[in-house]
């Protein structure tokens, strides 16, 4: 796998609402933009090699150019439900993005092929895709690796410009 740049951190809470204001007083974040039940379909995503079917809250916001995410687990088996579970709340993974559909498919084979399976893959509404692969020895239980097309890439910025 090539150097990549890490594009975003992210948490998963137990409540949003209290997540965000640490962060936003630890890290300077000045506006979270949420996006409640969010729906991870059969038909577009899958998770542990069996089709995935869970929701979750997700908010967002950025410091600097680090895009900060959190994530609520609501219903169904997911990554997001199963560390909550297992360890609390806390630090989930970091992203690091595609240039393309092609590059995002290859760095999810390099991963395969250096022993980091991928666990959860899918494709949100407007052809985000994205895949988490196990990474428990770099510290971080999972790294992200997401291809984003322009036109979530503009919805992104927009929420970047949120915070000037």
């Amino acid at each position: 796998m090539h150097a990549q740049t890490p594009v975003q951190i992210a948490w998963v809470t137990r409540d949003l609402d209290a997540t965000e204001a640490a962060l936003t007083s630890l890290l300077g974040a000045k506006k979270w933009i949420r996006m409640p039940d969010v729906h991870f379909a059969p038909h577009t995503c899958t998770h542990r090699g069996a089709p995935a079917d869970f929701v979750a809250h997700i908010s967002l916001s950025y410091a600097g150019d680090t895009q900060l995410e959190l994530i609520q687990p609501v219903s169904g088996i997911s990554l997001y439900s199963e560390f909550v579970e297992q360890s609390g709340p806390g630090l989930h993974h970091v992203c690091v993005s595609a240039p393309d559909p092609d590059a995002f498919d290859a760095m999810c084979d390099d991963a395969e092929r250096t022993g980091a399976p991928v666990l959860t893959r899918g494709t949100m509404p407007g052809g985000m895709q994205f895949a988490y692969v196990s990474a428990p020895d770099s510290g971080v239980p999972y790294l992200e690796i997401a291809y984003v097309p322009p036109e979530i890439q503009a919805f992104f910025d927009y929420v970047k410009q949120e915070q000037q």
